[in-house]
């Protein structure tokens, strides 16, 4: 044990969450020589099913030195700006929740509460006619945004739905030209230093010794490393979170695909719609003390028709590990912890696991203050998504299942509660810096799932509410003539 750099790595586990980690450190360890090596195993299947990610992704694709063309044709990928969620509150409502800001560019701070007010004061204002990102994916017309601050574009946001398994593939070749070597094989036995604790080896049923410094554990659920050998055990949050099971199938290419992933609320769950360029990825989501296997699987063919491959059953149970850092044995990816697909956050958090190892990245005595400071981001992160994905599931109306009785009737936790007791109460939303999802994001889920504001920010007092709602006009008027001059560019 030394305070020498670290000369070798081991990632158990492919997969999206393998190949994400293998692609960025080989990127960013390279240089240094530092020895990478990935271990796993064809006879053990992955989760990923179709993914659709959020806006963030930019950041990981600039880390590894992504080529957008030639990961779109690789991965079957497709434009995405916003989830529409349909009938949480109740049979046919619909909300969207856009990849954008609302409003004019320098205005996302306070055009929320200009809506509040106009609407406290009877104005029936669209929230969909104030963001441009919103009337592009009712459209079905992309665009970029622009860096130019002044433009309306700077107002959009775009991520994209792409295969889960092409992806990992397109990964794979990326880090294997960067040096990373692949070892096939399930790992049979495992080697831990009996002083300290650490990993030292890992030995594929081939027989093949994998020795490393540092040891990232993405081998799934199971959490082979981080809970099997280190014990780090498992924060379940079933009781704000009940569904526990996913049936997956794909159906046949959409020509008309939108630009957008639709969350649908059905009886026990939700289900998923994700369209990619060679065929669309769907999924139900549901909770198996409120549904049993067999009916879930019926519903989810029910609504999609005749799937192109048998559906797969996915069982998952929502938390995260009380630690995903112990010793030299950092968890990323389902590993450190699962929470549904509603947001999409999936990729986001095993990108931001990547990018607080490479910022918290240690030497070969793995010095416990880096694993703390690790442990501590990581669990406020898991703790503000699902805080986030609480919100849609308490404030769901219109539905008497007894699913959505049962999430009604939770008690929020504490850091939701806050939140939702300053919005409702002044418009305002207590945000930390840190957090992934912004004041946009908040207000179109907080607004789609029917709560209300009982007053605004008084600094718009200064103005008239005739002189608002003049300003909401030009805002609508300013996206419409946007929205035109795009369409017209596409004909």
């Amino acid at each position: 044990m030394s305070g020498a750099p670290i000369a070798s790595i081991a990632i158990l586990g492919g997969g999206t969450a393998g190949w994400m980690t293998a692609a960025a450190l080989s990127k960013a360890l390279a240089p240094q020589g530092v020895a990478i090596a990935l271990i796993e195993s064809d006879a053990i299947g992955t989760i990923g099913v179709g993914e659709a990610t959020i806006p963030t992704i930019h950041w990981f694709n600039q880390l590894i030195g992504l080529d957008e063309a030639a990961f779109m044709q690789a991965t079957g990928a497709t434009w995405k700006l916003g989830i529409e969620f349909r009938g949480w509150q109740g049979d046919g409502s619909a909300y969207f929740h856009p990849f954008g800001t609302y409003g004019l560019p320098g205005d996302a701070q306070m055009l929320p509460h200009r809506l509040i007010r106009a609407w406290n004061g009877g104005q029936a204002v669209d929230i969909e006619a104030v963001s441009l990102t919103t009337q592009l994916a009712r459209a079905g017309v992309f665009a970029r945004g622009s860096g130019d601050p002044r433009s309306l574009l700077s107002t959009l946001g775009h991520a994209y739905h792409f295969d889960a398994g092409l992806y990992a593939a397109f990964l794979r070749r990326m880090a294997e030209e960067r040096g990373v070597r692949r070892h096939e094989g399930r790992v049979t036995a495992i080697d831990r230093d009996g002083e300290t604790g650490f990993i030292r080896a890992l030995t594929t049923e081939r027989g093949e010794r994998v020795a490393a410094d540092l040891f990232i554990d993405c081998s799934g659920l199971t959490g082979l490393l981080i809970e099997g050998q280190m014990a780090a055990g498992f924060e379940d949050w079933s009781h704000w979170l009940p569904c526990d099971s996913a049936w997956a199938a794909p159906t046949a290419a959409d020509p008309a695909a939108p630009l957008f992933t639709t969350a649908t609320a059905a009886a026990a769950g939700w289900r998923w719609r994700i369209p990619l360029q060679h065929r669309v990825g769907n999924g139900y989501v549901f909770s198996s003390r409120f549904e049993t296997t067999d009916a879930a699987r019926d519903s989810l063919i029910a609504a999609i028709g005749t799937p192109t491959a048998d559906p797969r059953l996915i069982r998952f149970t929502p938390g995260r590990r009380r630690r995903a850092w112990i010793g030299n044995v950092v968890a990323i990816g389902l590993a450190s912890g699962f929470l549904e697909p509603l947001e999409s956050t999936s990729i986001h958090l095993i990108q931001t696991g990547i990018g607080k190892l490479l910022s918290l990245f240690p030497r070969q005595d793995c010095a416990p203050l880096l694993a703390e400071q690790y442990n501590r981001v990581f669990a406020q992160e898991m703790e503000d998504v699902r805080d986030f994905l609480v919100l849609h599931y308490h404030f769901t109306q219109g539905r008497s299942e007894p699913l959505w009785q049962h999430c009604q009737a939770t008690a929020l936790p504490d850091s939701l509660a806050y939140k939702v007791e300053q919005f409702t109460s002044s418009g305002r939303l207590m945000l930390r810096g840190e957090e992934l999802f912004r004041d946009a994001s908040w207000f179109a889920v907080m607004t789609g799932q029917g709560l209300r504001a009982g007053d605004h920010n008084p600094m718009l007092d200064s103005m008239s509410d005739t002189e608002n709602l003049r300003h909401l006009d030009a805002v609508k008027a300013a996206v419409a003539k946007s929205l035109a001059q795009l369409q017209a560019g596409r004909a």
